[in-house]
């Protein structure tokens, strides 16, 4: 048995799950988030709790039994908490600003790099360096949080650019002022 997708997913105080034919509609305080699911995983909402369950122990059964389970677990998370991902400008000039619902990044370019949030998602920019987004679905988040640092990913020697708030950047040593001057 999947250790995942055993384990069923508590439906809090506040949301409405709706599961038609794996077509599972999850409404809350945050947002409503509907998602299609594989047809060959069986889900059921009994008791306020919502199981997962597959038909056979199949290889791709087995693969989609905790995917599924993950998948209801981020969108019930999702509409009761919300997810945020924190971004960090590292680098002499380098600032994000707020124009009415679009992010502005001052990132070295001759010119500024604007970003629209798609319907759902926030951006806020708390100071001129760091930039936080907002939403209910966990997969737009992340994928707009990597849309901004694609502008201008940390480079390895200086560690300038766009960076997650967690992540660690790997440096390299620049050049050494050793030997130099003509082969023998």
């Amino acid at each position: 048995m999947s250790r995942i997708g055993k384990l069923p997913i508590a439906v809090p105080a506040g949301v409405d799950v709706k599961i038609d034919n794996n077509h599972v509609t999850v409404k809350g305080p945050k947002g409503i988030l509907t998602r299609t699911l594989h047809k060959d995983i069986n889900i059921e909402l009994t008791d306020g709790k919502i199981i997962v369950a597959r038909p056979s122990d199949e290889k791709n059964h087995k693969a989609l039994h905790g995917l599924t389970r993950t998948l209801v677990a981020n969108m019930v998370e999702g509409v009761t908490k919300g997810y945020q991902k924190g971004l960090e400008l590292v680098g002499v000039g380098y600032r994000a600003a707020k124009q009415g619902n679009k992010l502005v990044l001052t990132v070295g370019y001759s010119h500024p790099v604007e970003i629209e949030p798609e319907a759902g998602l926030e951006i806020e920019v708390p100071a001129p360096n760091k930039i936080i987004v907002k939403g209910a679905d966990k997969e737009k988040v992340g994928m707009l949080a990597a849309n901004i640092r694609a502008v201008r990913e940390p480079e390895p020697y200086k560690g300038k650019g766009i960076k997650y708030d967690n992540e660690v950047i790997r440096r390299k040593v620049g050049k050494t002022g050793g030997k130099g001057g003509k082969k023998k």
